[in-house]
């Protein structure tokens, strides 16, 4: 085969150890280093010795982030490759074998690099990823706050839609402060609960223990701590993603997306859309695209190839709020599918059509245009027709069809 770097560095990655292997026209060279920043920046100086053009490794876990930023930061030309596309023949596999395969790939142009996000893009991804992270800490918090009612006999969550409201927060503050008098409690009701009085008096009865009082008090503090770390992430996010004020407002034109998924989504996928062909590419690179599964003429499960995790789970919750939305096209996209194959599948379904329309929105910079909810009727009024006639038919009667004069 043709050699395309002649001198060129593979790692093999793990948590304490690095085993590099540089070939060069005169030969292979094998070491082993350390993983430690003093360890790095020596295997640095050892792959500009060798003057190294390319450098590859596998993405191990998060072993790879502190050996790629110090090579990145000294302006070495690294590429990161899915492990799961260089496997080597299985039952011979050491570290050295696996450095050697590699650096042997690479030195004939057979690797193709993961896409890494600029810095400023991959720190943006930390603070949102640890936001979201801090959200689905706040939201398990209050449902363990709620089991703790439920085991004082209190039903409030029965009545209240959101117990951590301003009604819900100063009733359980009242419980805590030793409070037990279901009337005076249920007159903290404000708004609409307010009509709600009698049954909140019924759900307020129960009995609170003194170390239930504690568990209560303290989960409380903890979600406020908990809504004061994710503001201060929310600033910082909205800081640095000020630049992008235009495609933020663009995405939250659709249907479901709101402003921290506008946000999660525009930097998980970044910010030029020129890197992905085709909205085909960009939906197999989420994961979010049917996988192809074909074998003697027969296709198989056509289920999804893993992608990025977090862009997947942000694209289904914006799914799910989008199916409540009234007379729009994702809706009844979202109800078209979920009545043939469930819920599930229709909200990775519509989440990859928000993902295809996000694509587009940024690629061309114009606000989002709903189709309508009557879009796949009217894409197919034959079959529609055809169809309600024929179970109209069914119950007994005979149909006349005549075309409305506008």
């Amino acid at each position: 085969m043709e050699v395309i770097h002649e001198r060129c560095c593979e790692l093999d990655v793990h948590k304490k150890t690095v085993t590099a292997c540089i070939i060069t026209p005169k030969g292979k060279v094998i070491k082993t280093f350390g993983t430690m920043t003093g360890n790095i920046l020596e295997l640095l100086d050892w792959i500009n010795v060798n003057r190294c053009t390319h450098v590859a490794m596998e993405s191990t876990g998060v072993y790879w982030k502190p050996i790629y930023n110090l090579l990145e930061l000294a302006g070495v030309d690294v590429m990161v490759v899915n492990a799961h596309h260089i496997k080597a023949v299985p039952g011979r596999k050491t570290d050295v074998k696996d450095a050697e395969w590699i650096a042997d790939l690479l030195r004939h142009g057979l690797l193709k690099g993961s896409y890494i996000p600029s810095k400023p893009q991959r720190e943006l991804r930390e603070l949102v990823r640890y936001r979201k992270s801090l959200i689905e800490e706040r939201t398990r918090e209050v449902n363990r706050l709620q089991k703790v009612l439920e085991g004082c006999n209190i039903k409030l969550s029965s009545v209240v839609s959101n117990i951590m409201g301003v009604s819900g927060r100063s009733m359980i503050e009242a419980i805590i402060n030793n409070i037990d008098d279901p009337q005076l409690i249920a007159k903290m009701a404000k708004g609409r609960l307010k009509s709600k009085t009698e049954s909140l008096e019924k759900a307020l009865h129960g009995l609170v223990g003194p170390h239930q009082r504690m568990i209560l008090a303290t989960q409380l503090r903890h979600i406020d701590f908990l809504d004061g770390e994710i503001q201060r992430l929310d600033r910082e996010v909205e800081e640095r993603l000020f630049p992008f004020e235009e495609e933020l407002e663009l995405l939250e034109t659709i249907p479901g997306v709101g402003r921290r998924s506008a946000e999660s989504i525009l930097t998980e996928i970044g910010f030029d859309m020129d890197r992905f062909p085709s909205d085909g590419h960009i939906s197999s690179w989420a994961g979010m695209a049917p996988g192809n599964n074909e074998s003697a003429g027969k296709r198989k499960s056509g289920r999804a190839p893993k992608g990025n995790k977090y862009l997947r789970s942000t694209l289904v919750q914006c799914a799910r709020a989008a199916s409540h939305t009234k007379e729009a096209y994702l809706s009844a996209h979202f109800r078209r599918i979920a009545a043939r194959r469930g819920s599930n599948r229709a909200a990775v379904a519509v989440g990859h059509s928000i993902l295809v329309i996000c694509y587009h929105i940024l690629k061309k910079r114009q606000p989002y245009n709903d189709l309508g909810a009557n879009y796949f009727d009217e894409r197919k009024s034959a079959s529609v027709l055809k169809n309600a006639v024929k179970r109209i038919e069914a119950l007994g009667f005979k149909v006349i069809v005549e075309e409305k004069i506008a």
